[in-house]
């Protein structure tokens, strides 16, 4: 499925199956995860997409062949290729171990092709070996929603005790974050669109503490919270719900702007912080921990040729967890 221009519908089309590069692998996709990120690439709202573009960044694939350079992996084995698909190593974030800014990075999807299709080629630098004990639907939501939970997640807690940890937006990546916080002991409060009382029972069901609508106070100031949801607007509530020293932390790519409000709901050393892309140590971590946490996705299948259907029901609010596109 290929995107031509933004703002249009995904184009089913043929092509030959690509060769990897000396050190690239080639995938047989088996799934793949809708991301909102893929969404907001469709509607445009992402800056200078490789186009025309295969879309999807959340890929869980077996090896049909490797480079002449590709060491550590074998044919046939199942791999997943998450959005950060290459950095340079030499910039001064990559040699300052911050390879998720690097200068002149590729973006799985974005600006590389993706996984919307049934081959996709990877730099097997940024592929990683998967826990077997998911099959290849439930485990392709970790690959960004997962992945960006985390590092949004370690921003949030570092330096600090986490108590309570508020998530405002309860899609994809909160629905893993919260059951990852709850296994830790904190106490998940979970914002949901006003009135969306599916989700709030479904954070509920996932470990939350206490579910409400977006424009609620919870029931206890918050140590840190996470905005996933790509509304500016839930700056002020969410910087309003910590207490003093508390974190917001932003874990998307874009974000509608954030409005003017008052100084007094960042004084007494509140921040506001966003994060960026992921690293290959975070996905190492992470997937370090998936099998002692029990890791669940709730997630709907749609086959390829239905994947503007997926985008669409993202869109307008009508999924539970995570849409995945399947072979």
């Amino acid at each position: 499925m290929v995107l031509e221009q933004p703002r249009t519908p995904l184009r089913l089309r043929e092509y030959e199956t690509p060769a990897p590069g000396a050190t690239e692998i080639l995938l047989e996709v088996a799934a793949c995860g809708v991301c909102r990120t893929d969404l907001h690439l469709v509607d445009g709202e992402l800056p200078n997409p490789k186009l025309p573009v295969v879309p999807g960044h959340e890929i869980v694939g077996h090896i049909a062949a490797l480079g002449s350079e590709v060491k550590g992996f074998a044919v046939g084995e199942r791999v997943g290729v998450p959005w950060l698909g290459f950095t340079c190593g030499m910039c001064p974030n990559c040699r300052d171990g911050r390879e998720n800014l690097c200068d002149r990075p590729l973006f799985t999807g974005y600006t590389r092709d993706g996984g919307y299709a049934t081959h996709a080629i990877a730099d097997a630098r940024y592929a990683f070996a998967l826990p077997e004990r998911m099959d290849d639907a439930e485990i392709a939501p970790l690959l960004c929603a997962g992945l960006i939970g985390w590092r949004s997640y370690r921003i949030a807690s570092e330096n600090r005790t986490l108590k309570s940890l508020g998530l405002y937006g309860f899609g994809a990546a909160a629905h893993i974050l919260c059951q990852i916080a709850a296994w830790r002991g904190h106490r998940v409060h979970a914002f949901t669109r006003n009135g969306d009382l599916e989700a709030q029972r479904f954070a509920k069901s996932l470990g939350a503490a206490w579910a409400g609508g977006s424009d609620e106070q919870p029931p206890q100031a918050l140590d840190a919270a996470i905005i996933f949801a790509p509304v500016g607007a839930l700056v002020p509530p969410a910087l309003r719900a910590v207490k003093k020293g508390g974190r917001v932390v932003c874990g998307g790519i874009h974000m509608s702007d954030i409005p003017r409000f008052p100084y007094r709901l960042l004084w007494e050393e509140r921040q506001l912080v966003s994060v960026a892309n992921l690293t290959r140590a975070d996905a190492q971590e992470f997937f370090e921990l998936v099998p002692r946490v029990g890791l669940k996705t709730s997630i709907t299948r749609y086959p390829l040729a239905r994947a503007n259907d997926a985008l669409s029901d993202l869109r307008d609010g009508r999924l539970q967890g995570a849409a995945v596109i399947v072979r």
